[in-house]
């Protein structure tokens, strides 16, 4: 039998997803896989069903439906004020992981160095890795999470392709300032280099952190390939419509890429997703308010557990400190939590290239119902 191939063996199988179904497996509360337990917007529900009586169900263009480009580009265009043009800025993807595979594999090439922070989320290693590219991991320090500004310098001095920036930041919560965010900018500049965004997260930030999209810093536009997705701006993770957005010259190689990957997306949700991108901003007022709202009520119970944790500033993670517990490793303890306390969260180590071992992530995108179900169960830890 033929050996599989070796670029397979410098990663495992997703850990979030592993943790998902052994929660499944022992009834917990589920606060590792992070997709909301609600429903989209009712705008969103009407047009779908329209959307599946309708003649939309072959093929869509390759790189995204027309109306739906062109819905999406007139929303990116209003939150970044950008002037972005659906058929010249846009590829439309199955979800921000095949974005940011395309982007991965527009920018480099075999042999390409990486930048990446640490930690990440898990696929960003293994992307770098598939598309033949080598990751050079920058730490980013806790409490705040901030990168150390020569660190990172040392880092573009070995000459990297693209640097990946998820902002805000799975697993962290982290929000980049603009002065971190302008710094990156230099040094790329400097040593031209791509920066490949992640930014699915871009309205769920807290007071007083701001979202700042990095493809509209001064000089920044032509460098950046920004990833996204609708999935939990309008709570339709299962939808899998994501992008990539960027200069022409990118895109019209991006185009290549994503159409011998997936083909294209699903016609009809792409064609619902159109009521979800015309919502009006009190929409995205009523979305921070409603995250807001959940973390405070997570992060109570984590303050009453008194249990060590960083409080995010946007996306709806928090990583908590589990290293008072007793456990060898925080695989033990997420383990021990799913089949024990009943409530699921990833082990930290996941998402570090560093040797780092106490840290559980849990989610808080659940109604108030099952978080405040989570929060009764790990207070029970008091007790340990």
């Amino acid at each position: 039998m033929p050996s599989t191939a070796t670029r397979l063996f410098g990663f495992t199988e997703s850990v979030i997803r592993g943790t998902t179904r052994l929660a499944n497996q022992h009834g917990a509360i589920n606060l590792a896989q992070g997709f909301p337990d609600f429903d989209p917007p009712e705008e969103l529900l009407a047009a779908l069903e329209r959307a599946t009586r309708g003649p939309h169900h072959q093929y869509a263009v390759t790189w995204g439906a027309p109306r739906f480009r062109e819905a999406l580009a007139r929303k990116i265009s209003r939150f970044t004020g950008l002037n972005i043009e659906a058929d010249q800025h846009l590829v439309v993807t199955c979800g921000s992981t095949e974005a940011m595979m395309v982007a991965m594999m527009t920018a480099c090439n075999p042999g390409d160095k990486v930048i990446v922070f640490s930690p990440f989320y898990e696929n960003y290693a293994a992307d770098a890795i598939l598309s033949g590219a080598e990751p050079i991991y920058v730490a980013l320090r806790p409490p705040d999470f901030a990168f150390d500004r020569d660190e990172l310098a040392r880092a573009f001095e070995q000459k990297p392709k693209a640097i990946v920036v998820c902002n805000p930041s799975n697993p962290t919560g982290k929000v980049f300032t603009r002065e971190e965010l302008l710094y990156i900018l230099e040094l790329a500049e400097k040593h031209d280099t791509f920066v490949i965004t992640d930014e699915p997260y871009e309205h769920i930030v807290f007071a007083p952190h701001e979202h700042v999209y990095f493809s509209a810093l001064p000089g920044a536009f032509e460098r950046t390939i920004t990833c996204n997705s609708l999935s939990k701006t309008y709570s339709i993770t299962g939808w899998r419509l994501g992008y990539v957005q960027a200069a022409p010259a990118v895109i019209a190689q991006a185009k290549k890429v994503h159409d011998f990957l997936t083909v294209g997306a699903a016609a009809p949700l792409q064609e619902a997703a159109v009521a979800g991108l015309e919502l009006p901003d009190r929409y995205y007022a009523g979305l921070h308010d409603l995250y807001a709202e959940k973390k405070e009520i997570f992060l109570g119970y984590l303050r009453e557990l008194g249990l060590p944790f960083t409080e995010p500033q946007g996306a709806y993670y928090v990583m908590l400190d589990i290293s008072s517990l007793g456990f060898a490793n925080d695989t033990e303890a997420s383990e021990w939590l799913i089949k024990e306390i009943g409530v699921a969260g990833v082990a930290g180590s996941s998402f570090f290239r560093e040797p780092v071992n106490h840290l559980i992530r849990f989610h808080f995108a659940k109604s108030e119902g099952i978080l405040r179900g989570a929060g009764e169960r790990l207070l029970t830890l008091k007790n340990r």
